[in-house]
């Protein structure tokens, strides 16, 4: 590989740990990713780096898939260091931290081999300005390991530098190890930009910034409310394809902002029969309901503040799904098996809306 950078050999019995365990989003990979993986090679015997949000669409918050990332990142070192580094997905868990906790310790309990006669030395590593003290509070067996981070380098500034258009794409790459990204990572980015998801994504920021334009006279940052409909039937849920952006193509639960005088339940009856022309009568629907819950992880949207309201309908189960009649907008509703349920064709947060009702297993999708 040629962009890769070797570790100096350390012998082993010298490593202060078994395993060090690094997560993080990597969207995209960058040098101050590269300082935490090099420090926890010369550190550890083995390191295990997860890559977060996992199988989800993408989106411009996530625009690489966990394959794109691993691929990025292995082109970052040589055989040896890949040899000691296992890199794997991992799915978020946004409304249950004892969910996203247990698969972590899963991946970790499947890679680390137990040495004979101890328990082996399991460290946490991240940045000092991450959020590896809040992951710590999270494993208090593991201990944390501390690395200084590196100067102006932002993922997230990388991102909006790329997905502001293509011009910006262009200069922000053109500038090499000034842009904080490895070469590797850089010519991976440069090929990303003639793809269709990279042409999605341009428009999707390009209705963003009109959004955030049409608020910007506001006298405070707006913070919108919304309804969801979680209605399952037989094994089955109801979804509706997205017809244009944000998350064309994608699957998403029927709803839609609330108006002015409606209280919430209302808004969610409403967006049923509109969105989806559900023909059960209202009596049954509320008869059905099962729970609600407010939705508020703070990046759940693209919108911005968005908080989401979602009820839960659980219908009697019957040999025969109600029929759907396409809405006048043009989308079509479709009862999904939960079995084929696949977070990376569902808007948003909607996967975890769906399985915080249902129970469903972090990993039920997953390859």
């Amino acid at each position: 590989m040629s962009n890769a950078t070797s570790m100096p050999t350390t012998p082993e019995s010298v490593y202060a740990f078994d395993c060090l365990v690094f997560i993080g989003r990597f969207q995209p990979p960058h040098h101050g990713h590269l300082t935490v993986i090099r420090e926890a090679l010369r550190q550890a015997r083995q390191v295990i780096v997860m890559a977060g949000s996992a199988w989800q669409a993408r989106s411009l918050r996530n625009p690489w898939r966990f394959e794109e990332r691993r691929d990025m990142l292995r082109a970052c070192f040589d055989d040896e260091d890949n040899a000691r580094l296992e890199i794997t997905p991992l799915l978020d868990a946004l409304y249950n931290d004892d969910v996203w906790v247990r698969d972590v310790q899963r991946h970790v309990r499947d890679v680390v081999i137990h040495q004979q006669g101890r328990l082996p030395r399991i460290g946490l590593i991240g940045a000092s300005r991450g959020q590896s003290s809040y992951y710590l509070s999270l494993f208090p067996q593991w201990e944390s390991v501390s690395v200084p981070p590196v100067s102006d380098v932002s993922a997230s500034q990388i991102r909006d530098a790329l997905f502001r258009g293509p011009a910006s794409a262009q200069a922000h790459l053109a500038r090499g190890q000034a842009n904080g990204l490895p070469p590797a990572v850089n010519d991976a980015l440069q090929r990303f930009l003639a793809t269709s998801a990279c042409e999605q994504l341009w428009e999707e920021q390009r209705l963003f910034e009109q959004y955030r334009e049409a608020w910007a006279d506001a006298p405070y940052p707006p913070v919108f409310v919304t309804v969801d409909a979680v209605v399952v039937q037989s094994g089955h849920v109801l979804l509706v394809e997205r017809r244009a952006a944000p998350g064309k193509g994608l699957l998403a639960l029927p709803g839609g902002f609330i108006q002015p005088q409606e209280r919430l339940l209302d808004a969610c009856l409403r967006e049923l029969r509109e969105r989806v022309r559900l023909k059960i009568p209202e009596a049954v629907l509320k008869g059905s309901l099962r729970g609600q819950r407010l939705f508020d992880e703070p990046h759940r949207s693209w919108r911005g503040r968005t908080l989401a309201q979602a009820f839960y309908f659980a219908l009697r189960p019957e040999q025969r799904l109600p029929r759907l009649k396409p809405s006048p907008s043009g989308e079509h509703a479709h009862w999904v098996a939960l079995a084929d349920l696949d977070p990376e064709t569902l808007f948003e947060d909607h996967f975890f809306i769906i399985q915080n009702f249902l129970g469903l297993p972090a990993g039920m999708a997953t390859p």
